[in-house]
């Protein structure tokens, strides 16, 4: 029984491919399942084969396997970030168990997270919290089979189904760079994978081989996970040294309040801002020119206004959501701030 799932050819099998090989061999064959046979399965199957040498006979076995979760589709259609106020969001994310075990998690990297921060030019702080908000620092990556979300997701959910077949591609495409079988990685339910909760583009185009020693890993390399954070964040335009975020006062006008969350990137100038009736500091008075978006962040008793700035916006592409991008920042701070106080006790 021979696959070329590869692109391996008559006798010559890469240690990559080999271990794929032993994997779908060893694949019991179902009668019904809920993949196979399915008109638009078997052209993507077709397209894979004919774009990317794949072999049919174990994208078959793959699929074969692959079960349609209809939590997944519940899950995805609920986000956190639809659901709740930012007061509400803020609670489950900036807590106090994280921010401790943010700080120890730093302590543990101090090293690896000053050398990121030395190659890449992005603050350790971001980093932390950026892995802690994803994943606790690595105990909670995700417990669904990255083929079984992308699935679903791809041939099941088509509000976004382009978006999730093409990550289903590049799940594959990885499968195969990394020498990894594709039924054994386990993710979230949109398929995020590892300490920073990568999608499968994500981590062919961003992850790094951070310790060199030969592996791009983030599923369970902490040290190839700071570095991959990093350079996904350098990648997406990172600058650091200036303001990320700065909580205002507004004349909420009607204006104010259509134009409040109407964009993730900054979209105008403090000066424009300020003719529109938001108060602008006194410490960026130097700085009019200056392009930001501005956020109403919703709290018990009413909301509170911020500007968020070209970093806080680049937190933005992690995910596209400003309470995920606030929670990140806030994280950062808080955990920057007892570091440095319980250093200073010490």
């Amino acid at each position: 029984m021979v696959f070329r799932l590869f692109g391996i050819h008559g006798k010559v099998f890469s240690r990559l491919a080999l271990a794929v090989l032993v994997f779908v061999q060893a694949v019991p064959v179902y009668a019904a399942d809920d993949y196979v046979g399915r008109p638009e399965v078997e052209s993507y199957i077709e397209a894979l084969v004919a774009e990317h040498d794949f072999s049919r006979q174990a994208l078959e076995e793959i699929f074969r396997q692959a079960e349609k979760k209809d939590k997944i589709i519940e899950l995805i259609s609920r986000p956190a970030e639809r659901r709740l106020q930012w007061h509400e969001y803020r609670k489950i994310l900036v807590d106090q168990p994280r921010v401790k075990l943010g700080i120890k998690f730093w302590e543990e990297n101090a090293q690896t997270l000053a050398r990121a921060e030395q190659v890449y030019g992005v603050d350790a702080a971001i980093i932390v919290a950026i892995i802690g908000v994803e994943t606790r620092y690595g105990r909670i990556t995700g417990s669904y089979r990255v083929v079984d979300a992308l699935a679903t997701l791809g041939f099941d959910y088509p509000p976004r189904a382009k978006f999730f077949l093409s990550e289903l591609t590049q799940f594959l495409l990885l499968a195969r760079e990394e020498g990894k079988s594709p039924m054994s990685l386990k993710g979230s339910y949109a398929g995020a994978m590892g300490y920073g909760q990568f999608i499968s583009s994500s981590y062919r185009n961003f992850a790094v081989d951070f310790d060199d020693d030969g592996v791009r890993d983030i599923w369970g390399n902490e040290v190839d996970a700071i570095g991959s954070v990093a350079n996904y964040f350098a990648r997406h335009g990172w600058q650091g040294g200036g303001v990320v975020t700065q909580k205002v006062n507004v004349e909420a006008t009607a204006e104010i309040l259509a134009l409040a969350n109407s964009s993730l990137k900054p979209n105008k100038t403090l000066q424009q801002w300020q003719e529109l009736g938001v108060e602008i500091p006194a410490s960026m008075s130097e700085d009019m020119q200056t392009n930001a978006m501005l956020m109403r962040m919703g709290q018990p008793d009413g909301a509170d206004f911020w500007l968020g700035f070209d970093d806080f916006y680049v937190i933005t592409r992690y995910n596209h959501s400003r309470l995920y991008a606030m929670a990140v920042y806030q994280l950062s701070e808080t955990i920057r701030q007892l570091r440095a106080e319980t250093s200073k006790a010490e």
